[in-house]
C-alpha cells in the first residue's frame, strides 16, 4: 500500500510533471530520483507515536509523528547522528505498514515532510532509491539499464517509478538502450495477460528495436490474437512490429485504416503509430508513405481533425488541395471540430506562402461569413507559434501552508 501525504501549495509541484517524451509512454508526476534534487534529505524508517494536537484533535494531520531512522538514503547536518526525528504532522498507524520513506525539506530551521511513501517490509523501494541515485549522474544507457530491471516489480511504487524514468527519456535515448535489452523478456512481457495495458505501448517499442527480424512473428501473433484487448499500448506495439518488419508491419498499420467500420480507439492508435514514423523514423517508413496514411484517415470524418492538424504542424503545404477539399463533403465540414481545423489549415498555409490562392480564397470567404471566427483561429494560432516566456529563477517558496491557509 502507499500513502502520500501533499499538501494542497506543494501538490502542483510535486504531481505536474513534463509531456512524455517517450512516444508510446503515460507517465505521471515526478520521478523519485528526479525528486531527490527537491528534497532536502530523504529518511527511510519506521514511524511510532503518532499523537493529535491535543489543541485541535479533529483536524486531520495536525500533530506529530517519530520516524526511527534506519536507513538515511539522502543525508542533511540537520540528522546527522540522529536515531529519531520527529515528524510535525499525525500519521497514524493503517495496520499494514510501518516502514516509510520520507521526503523532507527544511525551512526557517522547520522540518516540512512533504511525501511519505508506505513500504511493505519486503519492498525493494529504499534499496531502489539508493540505486536510482547512484546512476543518476551516469549514461543514459546505464541509468536506463538500471529501471529496465525494475519495471515490472511488484512494488507498484518501485514499478511505477521505473517505468516515468523510461517515459520521460527522449526516443533517441530509449533508442540507444533498447538493443543492450533482452528482447526474450520484452516478449514475455508482452504476451503475459496480466501486464498492465499502460506498458503496452514501451514494451512493443522496445522488443521493434531490441528483437531480430523473425521476432516480428511473434509480434504478429499478438496482435491477430481475438482474445487479446488492447485498452492502451496498441500504438507501440504496432510501431515495433512495422520496425521489426517494415513492410509487413506497414501493411497492417495502413490495413487498420483503410476499414471504414474500425473502431475509433484502433484508427486513434494507428495515428499516433503513423506521426512516430515521421517524426522520429523515416529512414524506415518514408514520409511519403506517411502522408498517404494521413489522406486516408483524413477521408474519415470520425478522426479526420487530427491528420489536418498534424499536416498544418508538419507544414505540408502540398496538401492544400486535399484538405480544402473536405470543406465540400458534408460529413466533414458539418463537424464543427473538423470545420475548424481545415479552417486552421487554410490560415496557416496562406500565411506561410502568400502565392496559394487557394487557402487565401478559403479564408476569405470565411472571413466574410464569420470575421470573429476567423480573427478568433488567426490569434490562436499567433499565440501557439509565439515562443515561450523566459523561465524565473528556481526559487523555493517558503514553507508549506496548512490546509486552508
Amino acid at each position: 500500500m502507499t500513502l502520500r501525504w501533499i499538501l494542497p501549495a506543494v501538490a502542483a509541484a510535486v504531481l505536474a510533471a513534463p509531456a512524455a517524451a517517450c512516444p508510446f509512454c503515460t507517465p505521471t508526476g515526478t520521478t523519485l530520483s528526479g525528486e531527490v534534487a527537491q528534497a532536502d534529505f530523504i529518511l527511510f524508517g519506521t514511524l511510532t507515536n503518532a499523537n493529535r494536537d491535543p489543541n485541535d484533535p479533529t483536524a486531520f494531520n495536525k500533530g506529530t509523528t517519530d520516524l526511527t531512522i534506519e536507513t538515511v538514503i539522502k543525508p542533511h547536518d540537520m540528522v546527522k547522528g540522529k536515531k529519531t526525528v520527529t515528524i510535525p504532522r499525525y500519521v497514524p498507524p493503517d495496520g499494514r505498514n510501518d516502514k516509510y520513506l520520507v521526503f523532507f525539506n527544511v525551512y526557517d530551521g522547520k522540518l516540512d515532510p512533504y511525501r511519505g511513501e508506505a513500504v511493505s517490509a519486503d519492498s525493494k523501494l529504499p534499496d531502489y532509491l539508493k540505486g536510482a541515485i547512484e546512476v543518476r549522474q551516469k549514461d543514459i544507457v546505464t541509468r536506463l539499464r538500471y529501471f529496465f530491471e525494475y519495471l515490472e516489480d511488484p512494488d507498484l511504487v518501485v514499478s511505477t517509478d521505473a517505468y516515468s524514468e523510461f517515459g520521460y527519456a527522449e526516443y533517441k535515448e530509449v533508442r540507444e538502450v533498447a538493443p543492450k535489452l533482452p528482447a526474450a523478456t520484452l516478449l514475455k512481457w508482452l504476451k503475459d495477460p496480466n501486464t498492465r495495458g499502460s506498458r503496452l505501448g514501451l514494451y512493443g517499442l522496445l522488443v521493434g528495436h531490441a528483437g531480430k527480424p523473425e521476432d516480428a512473428k511473434a509480434v504478429r501473433a499478438l496482435l491477430d490474437d481475438k482474445d487479446r484487448s488492447y485498452t492502451s499500448g496498441l500504438d507501440g506495439v504496432l510501431a515495433g512490429y512495422a520496425l521489426l518488419d517494415p513492410k509487413a508491419g506497414w501493411e497492417y498499420v495502413t490495413g487498420l485504416i483503410a476499414k471504414p467500420d474500425q473502431d475509433f480507439p484502433v484508427k486513434y492508435a494507428a495515428l499516433k503509430t503513423v506521426r512516430f514514423f515521421w517524426e522520429f523514423r523515416p529512414d524506415v517508413v518514408s514520409n511519403a508513405q506517411v502522408l498517404a496514411a494521413l489522406k486516408t484517415l483524413m477521408d474519415d470524418h470520425d478522426i479526420a481533425d487530427m491528420p489536418i492538424e498534424d499536416a498544418r504542424k508538419w507544414k505540408v503545404w502540398d496538401l492544400t488541395p486535399t484538405v480544402l477539399g473536405y470543406a465540400a463533403k458534408e460529413d466533414h465540414i458539418k463537424t464543427p471540430i473538423v470545420a475548424r481545423a481545415i479552417l486552421k489549415f487554410a490560415i496557416a498555409a496562406s500565411w506561410a506562402d502568400p502565392k496559394n490562392a487557394a487557402a487565401a480564397a478559403y479564408v476569405e470567404e470565411a472571413r466574410k461569413k464569420d470575421p470573429n471566427r476567423v480573427d478568433f483561429l488567426e490569434r490562436l494560432l499567433k499565440d501557439e507559434a509565439a515562443p515561450p516566456p523566459p523561465a524565473g529563477p528556481d526559487k523555493k517558496s517558503g514553507p508549506t501552508p496548512k490546509p486552508g491557509g
